[in-house]
């Protein structure tokens, strides 16, 4: 009775954001004045994104370079459909990692590393000689971006201010159609080997800025850095260097006019709940009532969000406008270029409508614009209308890119990294990048299949889910607007 009870308070909250936002001043966290925009913040948190358009690079690199890698290496299309997926494996490897290496060796750390694997992944496709080399190089960047999709929501989350939270962390997906687009445009006229090299410039770029920003203060303040410091110094004297650099990491963020005194008691006061509640928490440790609504929210959102279809009209947007009878340069550039205002457009609504409005409206968006392609697939089946069908095809796929990027492609990484309190945060991470990963290789791999199945049938697939993402959504996903994380991973747990 004690499970159903803690479960049931976590659905009324979640179907009632109206009074999540109202009980957020709660006397445990009182709201402080809003800090100022700073630049060390703007720099902090560009650099980072640094890493999402890498990922980025790694999406939109196989279609372009599908033609090429094939006739230069003898693949055949079994063997590119393995280089095309095998991203997604090393993915999984990567979410694996995520969460222990990003506790272990900071955030910035492990952005560091990241990208010096993305780069040796890279320079292994340019140079390949067979198809091992550009597998193996092909699953290496799969591994960095896997964590980089972890690590980069997470950093800018914890240096940001709750007022300013949304935009920055949704900025990733912004940077995500920008490094997808200059794939499809660089690899529409240079060779997929000068292509490879061309994505070696974000992992260039981040780091070296990463060398220029500080490191969260939230993991400064953790437990596992009191470890960490420990090992070299004496631990009084770790605990006192730790908390100056802790403040200045805050106060420069913040300016250096801020009153950062409540944010800093807010973060000392959650490091120090979670230290009391319990041990840093394992994977099998998740699994309890306590944490089930956080999980089910986390797990879910990405699940749903590969389940709507991304993954799968991601990788093979050429062959489905070859499909619908349109063009294949020309469709996957205009797509990805499409979704690059929709993507600053929910920049700039995040922290004004709220995570659940603008997810609600890109699910509702995305079920309708997949209904349009499967309906222009039945006209095409039956032979009728084949110009009405190939319009209302390309119609329905470029609303389905923009309704996807306007919520659903990156909301569900910001929420991810507002709800999980500090003791689960690595491994719920990992768990849930895991997941993102492991659905999208499911789905990248079946996508040929049921196509070659039905057309028709598999986008009302993906239709049917876009509109389960939508119940889920009303029931259980709560607004994070505006609260500060401490206060939000508060209400995500039952006791």
């Amino acid at each position: 009775m004690e499970r159903d009870a803690g479960m049931e308070e976590g659905l009324e909250s979640a179907a009632s954001p109206l009074l999540l936002a109202e009980t957020s001043s709660s006397d445990s966290f009182k709201p402080a004045s809003d800090p100022s925009l700073t630049p060390l913040l703007v720099f902090s948190s560009f650099v980072a994104l640094w890493g999402s358009f890498s990922y980025g690079c790694a999406v939109g690199y196989s279609s372009p370079a599908e033609s090429g890698i094939m006739e230069d290496l003898g693949l055949s299309v079994a063997a590119y459909s393995v280089f095309g997926s095998i991203l997604t494996i090393g993915g999984m490897v990567g979410a694996i990692l995520s969460g222990k290496m990003t506790d272990l060796i900071g955030r910035r750390g492990t952005m560091w590393i990241c990208q010096v694997v993305c780069m040796a992944g890279w320079l292994a496709i340019a140079f390949a000689k067979n198809a091992w080399c550009v597998d193996i190089g092909r699953f290496v960047v799969g591994v960095a971006v896997g964590i980089l999709t972890y690590v980069v929501p997470v950093y800018i989350s914890e240096i940001t201010p709750k007022n300013l939270r949304g935009r920055f962390t949704s900025a990733s997906q912004l940077l995500v159609c920008c490094g997808s687009a200059v794939a499809f445009l660089a690899g529409s006229v240079v060779s997929w080997r000068a292509l490879s090299l061309i994505a070696t410039i974000p992992n260039l770029v981040q780091f070296v800025g990463l060398f220029f920003v500080p490191e969260s203060p939230r993991w400064l303040v953790s437990p596992i850095y009191d470890d960490i410091v420990a090992i070299v110094v004496v631990l009084g004297d770790a605990k006192r260097g730790r908390e100056k650099e802790f403040e200045a990491t805050l106060q420069r963020l913040r300016g250096a006019k801020s009153d950062i005194s409540e944010e800093a008691d807010d973060i000392r006061d959650a490091v120090e709940t979670s230290k009391h509640t319990s041990d840093e928490a394992g994977i099998l440790e998740l699994f309890q009532k306590r944490y089930a609504y956080a999980i089910t929210v986390g797990v879910g959102l990405v699940l749903l969000q590969a389940l709507g279809g991304n993954s799968a009209v991601a990788y093979y947007l050429g062959t489905i406008f070859a499909k619908v009878n349109f063009s294949t340069s020309i469709g996957p550039v205009v797509f990805s270029l499409l979704q690059i205002p929709v993507s600053i457009v929910t920049i700039l609504l995040m922290d004004f409508f709220g995570r659940r409005t603008l997810l609600m409206v890109s699910a509702t968006t995305s079920c309708l614009s997949l209904l349009l392609v499967g309906l222009s697939f039945c006209l095409q089946e039956i032979q009728y209308l084949k110009e009405l069908s190939t319009i209302l095809a390309v119609v329905g796929l470029m609303g389905y890119g923009c309704g996807f990027a306007l919520g659903m492609s990156g909301i569900p990484w910001v929420i991810m990294a507002e709800i999980f309190p500090v003791n689960i945060k690595a491994s719920a991470g990992s768990l849930v990048v895991l997941n993102s990963w492991a659905s999208a290789w499911v789905m990248t791999y079946a996508f040929n299949f049921m196509l070659e199945w039905s057309p028709a049938g598999t986008f009302f697939i993906f239709c049917g889910m876009c509109a389960f993402t939508i119940f889920f959504i009303w029931k259980l996903v709560p607004e994070t607007k505006g609260r500060a994380l401490e206060e939000i991973q508060s209400t995500m747990t039952t006791s």
